[in-house]
């Protein structure tokens, strides 16, 4: 068995938190910087000035980290929790208690939550049963709430396992990890690609964060874990129930999403796969549910989608979905939303038309509510959030001509708001001539016949509203912002 660098964590270490960067439109810049010397912390822009400077893993230790009760609740773990779920705000649990509230209730609730916890008696109240749309319509995905206070203890409970687990984890391993994102895992998966593995088994696990059983997640946990004390709060956040329709309804199986210990548990879980994968020598790589695994013949990889399938069924009691998952060419198949060209020359990543789709459907849904509005606001505040996250993610794939495209549709929603507002056809030879249109074909355009998205994209529209003009109302060229990513 390899040897595996094991190491503690110092006194003057800060835990730090996993944010899922695969998230369109959330684009957070990565933690780095010198270490600072940590000291009792007295207050939140102190944890913050902390927190950002501070490294995730040392690279000096020798001895394992030893999780432990009396450090998940000390004063400055917790300081460091409270500031991470404020900071990712969030809906209200069953309690109604709000991410602004918290801290006013910590004050009277925590001296007995606290020892609740070191006597092994604190009981997690149940999650907020939610259901959320999938995309393109497939079906709904259910999101478990706890509340605050339980996701600032649940956060509190990462921090202090994290660093026993993290430094064991695969390098194919790249979901919810420190310094790990899914750009990461495309960009492994276009090397294999490169390297002449043209068949991917692609991997699709039937409701995971529903399914997984308690006992074996447990069993796991306790292989790094000894404190008695942490596994039994971590089984009775597991087992702590679900309020559905006004009733609590047991749960016997699964990690309900929506609290920020259920990323590390599916970590976890699916970590003896990892190990199971590399010991065959396989080239996969994995972001959280989502395995694909790269091969150099259909008959290969059929044999490892029946290896694997028995695996995860057999070992982990997880279910394999037959109908998603598939042994393909990586071309015909759909990545953390990108896919690879079939090409002579060396594939290229590419944004996969899904995702294009869904792009134009948020947007449309924004514009829609922009009409009655003041339109740069809209953009700064509607817009702009969207168009950011979405270059940030999708840059990586370096399809300018697609950016190129998206942009003039954007232009041309803004135009088909701008000439609704305008109502009457008198309204607008005023503000067409206003914009420096010649009083002709001000007058032309004013007063045709044609509905808004048509005259959204006829001379005297863009020539009033050019693409210069919509950018000095702030709307900023995500053609732009990719090539500006490629340059950084």
């Amino acid at each position: 068995m390899p040897k595996v660098r094991t190491w503690k964590r110092r006194k003057d270490q800060t835990p730090m938190t996993t944010k899922n960067h695969r998230k369109e439109g959330n684009p957070e810049a990565k933690m780095k910087g010198p270490r600072e010397g940590l000291q009792p912390l007295s207050n939140s822009v102190e944890v913050d000035k902390a927190e950002r400077n501070s490294p995730f893993l040392p690279s000096n230790q020798d001895e394992a980290y030893i999780p432990r009760i009396e450090s998940l609740v000390s004063d400055h773990n917790m300081q460091v929790a409270i500031l991470l779920v404020k900071r990712n705000k969030g809906a209200p649990g069953i309690d109604g208690i709000t991410v602004q509230e918290i801290e006013k209730a910590m004050k009277t609730k925590w001296p007995k939550i606290k020892q609740d916890i070191l006597d092994g008696k604190y009981r997690p109240q149940p999650v907020k049963r939610v259901e959320i749309p999938k995309p393109e319509g497939n079906g709904v995905r259910q999101l478990g709430i706890p509340t605050v206070m339980d996701r600032i203890i649940q956060q509190a409970i990462h921090q202090e396992i994290v660093l026993t687990f993290e430094p064991v984890f695969s390098e194919s391993s790249h979901g919810f990890r420190p310094h790990r994102s899914a750009h990461q895992a495309v960009l492994q998966a276009h090397k294999y690609i490169q390297e002449g593995c043209e068949w991917v088994v692609d991997i699709d696990l039937e409701k995971f964060f529903d399914k997984v059983n308690h006992d074996m997640l447990m069993a796991r946990i306790a292989r790094r874990v000894k404190d008695k004390k942490i596994l039994l709060l971590i089984r009775k956040f597991l087992q702590a129930g679900a309020m559905e329709d006004g009733l609590i309804k047991p749960t016997e199986e699964g990690t309900p999403q929506g609290g920020p210990l259920s990323p590390l548990l599916s970590n976890i879980m699916l970590d003896d796969f990892d190990k199971e994968l590399e010991r065959r020598g396989l080239r996969f790589t994995r972001y959280a549910d989502d395995c694909n695994i790269y091969v150099k013949s259909e008959r290969a990889g059929k044999r490892v989608m029946e290896a694997a399938t028995r695996y995860l069924t057999k070992k982990l009691k997880l279910k394999v979905n037959q109908q998603k998952s598939a042994v393909d060419h990586p071309w015909n198949r759909k990545f953390l939303g990108f896919t690879f060209t079939k090409e002579k020359g060396p594939n290229r990543i590419v944004i996969h038309k899904s995702r294009i789709k869904r792009f134009k459907d948020k947007i449309r849904k924004k514009t829609k509510k922009m009409r009655g509005s003041k339109v740069t606001e809209s953009i700064r505040k509607q817009i702009m959030p969207i168009t950011r996250g979405w270059s940030n993610y999708f840059g990586i794939a370096g399809e300018r001509q697609i950016f190129e495209s998206l942009d003039g549709w954007i232009r041309r929603k803004i135009r088909d708001i701008y000439w609704r507002q305008w109502k009457k056809p008198r309204t607008r030879y005023k503000r067409l001539t206003a914009l420096g249109l010649k009083e002709k074909t001000a007058k032309k355009t004013a007063y045709s016949g044609k509905g808004p998205w048509r005259m959204a994209r006829t001379y005297g529209m863009h020539k009033a509203l050019s693409n210069g003009t919509i950018e000095a109302l702030g709307y900023t060229p995500m053609a732009q912002m990719v090539a500006r990513l490629e340059f950084t």
